[in-house]
């Protein structure tokens, strides 16, 4: 059945892509947001459009509202040890209005976008969900405050709350990619060196005890990202706050992330070693058995190179 949504942030990477699949779902879409980091072009043409603040949603939701998709947020970690502030401020400050409105309109589902980052430095690999929660920067601490807030929400006032937490997304779906600036991501920095925007690649350490030396993350497509947040609306349950990790449970290292882009454009890709970077940890691998058993889901995008052909192919039209 068809269903009525607000999708905060819908004009950045993440939830651009979901609020398009809303769409082809059949649902009514409302975006909001501010664009501070959000393109207008990145709005599904399917979907109503309130260019707003999450502090301000209370002006737009009500009852029709059958859920909240909520991405608006701060998040680029080195900002946020530079300016930890504005990360309370939006992050924190900004959910806990857009909590407060959807209580007082009577929509009693979320989806939060929430991140890895808030477990730190893993204490084992694959992360699982129960593993200790330390995270190293304000963005995470950030994102980790507002889970708190959601599982309180939960208990007191029924709220069905799903929490997704991110390990790296790519790729692109369509007209809907990544446009981060700055951009800090590793899959588009690689193509910009494709494209002659950049120079060469850094190489953040190659002496961690991996097979290459270099670390190795879990990547995940934009779209079968998408397609959790679908899931999870169907899995919210009035009083509970699940917690599921998304990631493809294996991980590619630096070098292959590179290499993938070389076959891939076809351009050769300078290297620039460099000094590792503080608190980046050698292996950073998500357990998604919690979305695999609670969500049915599985991602159905795990090829590195297909991964990289869409990132390459959205990179290309948005120049």
């Amino acid at each position: 059945m068809s269903a009525k949504y607000l999708v905060t942030g819908g004009a950045g990477y993440v939830g651009s892509v979901v609020a398009q699949h809303l769409i082809e779902a059949g649902h009514a879409v409302t975006v909001l947001d501010n664009l501070s980091t959000g393109f207008r072009d990145a709005v599904p043409a399917g979907a109503d459009f309130i260019e707003g603040d999450i502090r301000d949603a209370a002006k737009w939701l009500d009852s029709s509202y059958a859920a909240v998709l909520h991405f608006a947020a701060s998040s680029q970690v080195g900002e946020s040890v530079a300016k930890p502030e504005k990360y309370w401020d939006n992050n924190v400050g900004g959910t806990m209005a857009l909590l407060a409105a959807m209580r007082d309109a009577h929509v009693r589902t979320l989806v939060f976008s929430s991140t890895a980052a808030t477990y730190g430095e893993p204490v084992s690999s694959p992360i699982k969900e129960t593993d200790p929660t330390a995270p190293t920067s304000p963005y995470g601490a950030s994102k980790l405050a507002v889970d708190h807030m959601i599982t309180g929400e939960a208990s007191a006032h029924g709220l069905g709350a799903v929490s997704l937490r991110y390990f790296n997304v790519a790729g692109a779906y369509g007209e809907y990619g990544e446009r981060h600036d700055p951009e800090s991501h590793l899959i588009p920095l690689v193509l910009q060196v494709a494209q002659g925007r950049r120079e060469a690649i850094s190489v953040f350490g190659d002496d961690y005890a991996t097979p290459d030396g270099t670390c190795v993350r879990d990547y995940i497509h934009v779209a079968d990202l998408a397609d959790a947040h679908l899931r999870a609306l169907d899995a919210a349950t009035p009083g509970e706050h699940l917690i599921c990790n998304l990631g493809n449970g294996s991980g590619f290292s630096v070098r292959e992330v590179i290499e993938t882009v070389r076959q891939v454009t076809g351009h050769p890709i300078p290297e620039v070693v460099a000094e590792r970077r503080g608190g980046d940890p050698a292996v950073l691998v998500a357990s998604a058995a919690t979305a695999h058993e609670r969500l049915g889901w599985r991602p159905a995008r795990a090829d590195l190179a297909g991964i990289v052909a869409d990132a390459w192919a959205f990179a290309q039209r948005k120049g």
